[in-house]
């Protein structure tokens, strides 16, 4: 059902990522096709397979995911005292190395592991970080080890062939647990686009869409009630909401004596929401219930994929928005009164890859907390940023209607707003939610081992 409403603009590189042929199934769906008015993108043909090449997005392309450690039943193990590794040798010939003290750490049996919360029970002053190996066999395509002690560990070998330590499975495995591979797009996004109560009451829909919200970072959900509570219907899908000082949920509407530009008619320029907070909300739910008689139509950029634009035409101002911190505050009363106050980059990075973007013109304090010879660099920097943001061929726009929830990562995307003209029985109004990645992420592994039994 709602695997056939996802097409295939983006899908291809997506799926090209996933290591799963049935995570590939999964995201075989959500693309709304290019007739829309703001999905100008020609089709691309669906890939004969998952394993696709690389799909080209103006100058960007996905990487292939890491190749999987060798398959097949052990051959056989042997210790190497002089490096304290064993070495496990598999059925195909590929071979795989493990700490001793890796190992130790790591026996299953009920003494050392509590099986039912899946937690080590082993204590680290119980551990000896020196010990060697007594002696190893392979019986019934297990590997048994004899420590010093006699204590004895024995390992199944498709959970040692998850956690092989060569470069291409240890990637593949942060793959395969934390799905970080991304498509970049432009103002050519297709946007995923899926059924409310499909993604409601099924669990492929429902994993298909958090796949989608991962992968490209936002999806449109169609055919929600014309009634508050439906973001946090939604959210009860995934876990809980993030309670934040605005709320569980609030109101976008324009009221009286504001406590956030979001609450005028204005136009809003591109920004995450809230980088006032050192752990800004990951992921933001936004439900149409009424819209403007004009304007009011949404922007959004995607950001990582800005970053890296950044990156190559002016690697000095991406340093500059990667090393500086920047004061956030936002002070009023809303659920409770608040007054916040952060530091936080522009631009996040781990291990130089793009992971999080904390930009919101609003509430970036007047209070700079820089030697004054790095302001000028600092506001050249963001501005630079900012600049590519707002090239017409890097933003998409669309219109919110009646009915329509947004689903985006707000540590990835830039949303932003047209100014609006409201009239009477035409009030704009949308009722938004946050939610954190751990949750979502949490849901969509619980989904995949329900839809395909993966571990």
């Amino acid at each position: 059902m709602a695997s056939a409403l996802l097409t295939r603009r983006v899908l291809p590189a997506m799926l090209q990522r996933s290591r799963s042929v049935m995570t590939c199934q999964a995201l075989k769906t959500l693309c709304r096709p290019p007739s829309s008015p703001w999905a100008r993108a020609p089709t691309v043909p669906a890939p004969p397979s998952c394993l696709t090449p690389c799909v080209q997005f103006r100058g960007q392309q996905t990487q292939a995911a890491a190749p999987l450690p060798s398959t097949g039943g052990v051959r056989q193990a042997r210790i190497l005292d002089d490096e304290r590794l064993l070495e496990v040798e598999w059925e195909d010939g590929g071979q795989s190395l493990y700490p001793f003290t890796w190992l130790r750490d790591n026996c299953p049996c009920p003494q050392c592991t509590l099986h039912s919360a899946q937690a080590r029970s082993l204590l680290l002053s119980q551990l000896d970080v020196h010990t060697g190996i007594d002696a190893v066999q392979v019986a019934d395509n297990k590997v048994s080890i004899t420590w010093p002690d006699q204590h004895s560990s024995e390992f199944d070998p498709e959970w040692l062939r998850k956690r092989c330590f060569s470069s291409a499975a240890r990637q593949a495995e942060q793959e395969e647990l934390f799905i970080n591979g991304r498509v970049y797009w432009d103002s050519e996004l297709c946007m995923p686009t899926a059924d409310f109560h499909e993604v409601l009451h099924d669990d492929g829909a429902a994993l298909a869409w958090l796949l989608a919200m991962r992968r490209v970072g936002i999806v449109h959900l169609r055919g929600a009630p014309l009634e508050q509570g439906q973001v946090a219907r939604l959210s009860e899908r995934i876990g809980y909401l993030r309670l934040t000082f605005y709320g569980h949920t609030w109101q976008v509407q324009d009221k009286p004596m504001a406590n956030n530009v979001a609450y005028t008619s204005g136009e809003l320029s591109l920004h995450t929401d809230y980088p006032a907070l050192h752990h800004p909300p990951g992921v933001q739910f936004l439900h149409c219930l009424s819209q403007a008689r004009s304007g009011g139509e949404s922007l959004v950029v995607d950001g990582f994929h800005m970053a890296e634009q950044l990156r190559r035409e002016d690697p000095q101002a991406f340093h500059t928005l990667t090393s500086l911190r920047v004061d956030f505050t936002d002070t009023g009363t809303d659920y409770c009164d608040f007054m916040v106050q952060s530091k936080n980059h522009i631009i996040d990075l781990d291990e130089g890859q793009v992971v999080r973007i904390n930009y919101n013109n609003a509430t970036r304090d007047s209070v700079l907390d820089l030697p004054v010879h790095q302001v000028q660099p600092f506001y050249r920097a963001l501005k630079a940023y900012v600049e590519i943001m707002n090239r017409p061929q890097n933003m998409a726009t669309y219109r919110m209607e009646p009915g329509d929830v947004y689903t985006f990562d707000n540590w990835r995307l830039l949303h932003g707003r047209k100014s609006y003209v409201s009239g009477l029985g035409s009030l704009r109004h949308l009722e938004g939610a946050y939610l954190d990645w751990d949750e979502v992420m949490s849901r969509l592994r619980i989904l995949r081992r329900s839809v395909h039994g993966e571990a």
